[in-house]
Parts: C-alpha cells; structure tokens; sequence
C-alpha cells in the first residue's frame, strides 16, 4: 500500500510538472505574438489629407525579405471610411495569418536568448505548479528552484534546503524542451511533509492490521491449545489405560486368593494359608502404593503437601536404600554399586519421600534395562559447590536402554512416558519421575538427566548440605 501510494503521488507530482512547463510554453508563445502584434499595429496608420481626404499608410515585409510601403486614399464619408477599414483590418489579419509560420521560426530562434527569470518568472512557475498540484489532489507545501545543465541554482525558493532524504524524493522536469542544450534548465521539487502525507494516506490501515494480528495470535493460541489438548487427553487415556493394568493385577490375584481361601483343602494346610495371606497383602501393599502415588500427585498439584524435614545423613540413606534394593537387582542378574564419595552428606530432607525418591529412579532402572547386557547400577555421592553453595551430588548410573534426546525434555511431566518403554513388561502410570522432579524442588534440590540411547542414562541431584 504505502509503494502504491508513493507511486501514485510520484505520478501526479509528474503530470503537475508538465503541465507547468506546457503552461511555461504557451506564455512565450503568447508573448511572442502579442510582440508580433504590437509591431504590426505601429506600421498600420490612418492619415488626413490636405484635401480632406483619408489615406492609409502599410509598411511590411514580405518573407523574400523585400520592404514595401502600402498606401490607401479615400474620401471622409463616414461609411465609405468605416467600410475601407474593414477592408483593410481583414486584409491585416489574413496576412497575418500569412506570417504565422515566420512567428514560430522567430520564437524557435529567438526565445532561447531570453534570460530564464523572465521566460519563466518565479511567481509564475509557484503560482502554476500549487494551481496544477492542487487540481491533482496534492495539496501539501513543496521547495522549488530552477538550475541550469551543470547544476547551477538560478534562482529558489526561500526554504529550498534539500537534505539527503529529501534528495531521494526529487523530482526534475526539463524546462523547454526545444532549447539547446548548452541553454537547457531544470525545475526542481521536493516535498518536506511527503512522508507524512504518504503516513495520513494509508493511516486507515493500522486498525485494520492490528485487528488482523489480534485475529492472528488468537487463532495461532487456538491451534496451540488445541494440540496442547489432544497431547493431554492422550496422554491421560495412556495414564488411564496403564491404572487400568497396575489396579487389574493386583485386584485379580486378590481375588484369586480369595477364591481359594474358600477351598476346605486349603484352610487345612497351614503351609498354603500362610502362602495366600502373604500373597494377599504384598498385593494389597502394592495396591496402595499405586493409589498413593496418584494422590501424591494430587497434593502436590494443590500444594497441600506436607513435609517433615529432618536433617540425615544422605550417605547412610542411600547406603540403606542400595542394600534393600540389592536383591531385586541381583534377581535380574544385575549388579549395585554404592560409591559414597561425600564428605559433607548431611541434608534436610523428609526421610520418607527422600527414599521415594530413590527407589523411583533405581525401580526405572530396572524397568529400562538391556535384556542382553547384565543391569549395572552405580549410586554416588560427592562434594560440589554451585552458585556458591555447597552441596551435595547425587548420581544414578545405569547402562539401560536411555532415551532420545527428545525424551529428555518430556520425562519430567506428567503421565509422560517414553515411546521405548512402552513395552508389555513395564507397566506405570508415567508419574514417577513427575513426582521425583516435583519432590526434589520441595526439597531445595535440582535434577538433571543425561542419556544416550542404547548405552544408559544417568541422573543428577544436588541438595543444599547443612553442616553439622
């Protein structure tokens, strides 16, 4: 819009340019016949004769450049007087029409020895370019001047100061086009207020483009939240589907039991009751735990959690954890190491969801492992100091299946859970490492995660330390 606006007011400021200069050209040619004119009245004169008599006396020249002296008698009556002049008026100006071709080669000859400033008066030149910008709808102040071939300033006007802005926005026009061009001038013009009238002209459009690019953002937020809504609804039916698998288990080898408790054969063997309670609450226990899981979750996303901090030692704890989590990972032919390098190792944490915390990334472990590599897993703690703080770190290594690197942003959100993982063997609900990334920031800690798919993944927690 604004480069056809600028093309549209270029056009006019040229259609308003030529036609001063046509307007410039009819002048000289005006001034040049009423000269003509003036010079044929002087040579055509009446005279009184002593007789009384009227004669009429013609000087002129023909066009082979020889002279004659025309003269008329006639009596004074009055009619026959006023009939002769007739006569001899329409005799003038039909050889005056004779002379027309004589009167343009004059003005061809003679006009360009004419000083510029009176062919093309300064008044006049303003008064003809405002009257012409003004019938082409630009009515906006301009700065004029008039220069010769070499660029030369004959004359200007009084706040003719062209910057070079306004340069790029010049605009020429050749001043009688038929002259020399040793004798050829040039009227210059610019516009000091052009942007500002290009701004007014087009100043309708900023409603309607910030309308458009409210009407934009609010169907990009639209898009956005669409995917964000289907991302969410899949990944609940993912969650719901995975409840689903977690509750069946244990509900079914519940009801199982029960269905056996009801068999006299059984209830007379104190080897099998013992058997089936022991069935019967390792599954109720871990029935719990999923539930509990879930409504962890639920506190944390209302913040109503609870915590009891307490300061411990992380190396004991840890310590602990790995030698009751030894005989599951030796179950699967694996192998844990703890190397509790801290010397600093006490923290204030909540005991209880510390541990959580814990078991959760060695349960992934061990979930995520190779089934044909033996499970490596290496727990570590050491000595840091991070923005100026001490801490301590601690790293869970294990030489799994890992992730891409796409996964690693995702893994920490909620009922998220990785396409490699999805396997019939690993069941969860995608919360866990949600609550160990929401429980470590209760905690005053940061985790971070480093994977390679296919050669393990290792995760990183710093805790503030409180020195004893």
């Amino acid at each position: 819009m604004k480069k056809m606006r600028d093309d549209q007011f270029a056009e006019g400021v040229k259609r308003s340019l030529y036609a001063v200069t046509t307007r410039l050209e009819q002048d000289e040619t005006k001034y040049f016949l009423e000269e003509d004119l003036q010079q044929m009245d002087a040579q055509f004169y009446p005279h009184t004769n002593a007789d009384g008599s009227v004669s009429l006396s013609y000087k002129f020249n023909t066009s082979e450049g020889i002279n004659y002296d025309l003269t008329l008698k006639g009596n004074n009556d009055r009619k026959s007087t006023n009939r002769s002049m007739s006569d001899l008026m329409r005799g003038k100006y039909l050889y005056q029409k004779g002379l027309l071709d004589e009167v343009i080669l004059n003005i061809i000859n003679q006009s360009s020895n004419r000083p510029i400033s009176e062919r093309a008066d300064s008044t006049e030149v303003t008064d003809y370019l405002r009257s012409e910008l003004d019938n082409n709808g630009l009515a906006l102040p301009f700065e004029l001047a008039v220069v010769n071939r070499v660029g030369g300033i004959v004359y200007k006007s009084a706040q003719y100061h062209p910057t070079l802005k306004d340069e790029n926005s010049m605009f020429v026009q050749r001043l009688f086009p038929n002259d020399p061009k040793n004798k050829t001038y040039y009227l210059k013009v610019y516009f000091p207020t052009k942007s500002d009238y290009i701004f007014d002209s087009i100043r309708f459009m900023i409603p309607s483009f910030i309308f458009t690019f409210i009407l934009l953002v609010t169907f990009i937020c639209t898009i956005i939240l669409a995917f964000r809504q289907k991302k969410l609804t899949e990944m609940k039916n993912d969650f719901i589907n995975n409840m689903t698998h977690e509750f069946k288990t244990p509900i079914s080898t519940i009801s199982l039991a029960a269905q056996m408790l009801n068999d006299n054969a059984v209830l007379k063997s104190p080897t099998m009751l013992t058997h089936i309670s022991t069935v019967i609450n390792d599954e109720t226990k871990r029935l719990r735990f999923q539930v509990e899981k879930v409504l962890q979750m639920s506190m944390f996303d209302r913040q109503k959690a609870t915590l009891r901090l307490q300061d411990v030692d992380a190396n004991v704890l840890i310590a602990n954890i790995t030698t009751t989590f030894k005989l599951k990972v030796e179950k699967y032919g694996g192998k844990i190491e703890a190397v509790l390098g801290a010397q600093e190792s006490t923290v204030r944490v909540d005991e209880m969801h510390f541990t959580n915390v814990i078991f959760n990334l060695l349960d992934n472990a061990v979930k995520y492992r190779r089934e044909e590599v033996p499970l490596r897993l290496i727990v570590s703690t050491r000595d840091i100091t991070q923005h100026g703080e001490e801490r301590i770190e601690i790293t869970i290594h294990d030489n799994g299946i890992g992730m891409k690197r796409e996964d690693l942003k995702k893994i920490f959100e909620k009922f998220y859970r990785v396409s490699t993982g999805n396997r019939h063997d690993v069941k969860g609900f995608g919360l866990g490492l949600a609550y160990v990334k929401k429980m470590v920031g209760e905690l005053g800690g940061d985790i971070s995660v480093e994977s390679e798919l296919n050669a393990g993944t290792k995760f990183i927690i710093t805790l503030p330390i409180t020195k004893n």
